[in-house]
């Protein structure tokens, strides 16, 4: 038996591609939900590290933070373009940036159904 190595796979980053783009308009993901998805090994953080890379085809601005706001203020210019997009598509956000999660996170449906722990499921959709 091998070791799983610390490194993602080469097919990571269109692994999380591929997942971003099937997210409807006016719908969200969060990074957690989507690191969640892809199994063992991999974070919310590397999520993000892929998403700074995403194509035109990739609706990049689908996927936020776990307690339902923007976290691109640092790295996107202008620095509230993301929220504006997803408002675009009406997604709604209150007075302080954040997003009914309950109302507009995406759920994907799963190919096959799979055991899961009360703990793991409840970490995809804490806020």
């Amino acid at each position: 038996m091998t070791k799983k190595s610390d490194k993602p796979d080469r097919n990571y980053r269109e692994r999380v591609y591929k997942i971003v783009r099937r997210i409807p308009k006016g719908q969200v993901m969060t990074y957690g939900q989507i690191a969640y998805m892809l199994g063992e090994g991999y974070t919310p953080r590397t999520v993000g590290f892929v998403m700074h890379g995403a194509d035109d085809q990739t609706p990049w601005h689908r996927v936020i933070n776990s307690q339902g706001r923007c976290s691109t203020g640092g790295i996107v210019l202008p620095s509230d373009k993301q929220q504006r997009m997803l408002e675009h598509e009406g997604v709604e956000f209150d007075k302080n940036g954040r997003c009914d999660l309950e109302k507009f996170l995406w759920r994907p449906r799963r190919k096959s159904p799979a055991k899961e722990t009360t703990k793991a499921r409840s970490a995809l959709y804490r806020r």
